[in-house]
């Protein structure tokens, strides 16, 4: 199982705490130590759109009205840290945030 997200995220913290604590092998990878490639970003876009960027965080709104105004891809690759996280893959299941229905259908395989 593979986590996207931030070193520095709560949320991804206690997804990777939670799915370990299971029994499950995780892999965490930092966005912004080792950004998305293209193509990784374009599948993470296809499957949640513009769902993928947290418009609710201070870096969001620090972008500029170009970037604002422009795909969630380019959003992403200049502020990392806008994607919204923690981005989940297991398998060819992928699954964005962690809230109850995730960690459960993340828990259950």
């Amino acid at each position: 199982m593979l986590i996207y997200g931030l070193s520095t995220c709560s949320v991804c913290q206690r997804a990777r705490k939670s799915i370990e604590a299971a029994g499950k092998t995780v892999e965490f990878r930092d966005v912004r130590a080792d950004p998305l490639s293209e193509d990784e970003l374009a599948e993470l876009i296809n499957e949640f759109g513009d769902r993928l960027v947290d418009r609710k965080t201070n870096d969001y709104r620090a972008l500029n009205d170009w970037l604002k105004n422009s795909e969630a891809e380019a959003q992403i690759a200049a502020k990392p840290k806008v994607m919204a996280r923690p981005v989940i893959r297991d398998g060819d299941a992928l699954y964005l945030g962690w809230d109850d229905t995730v960690e459960a259908a993340v828990l259950a395989e």
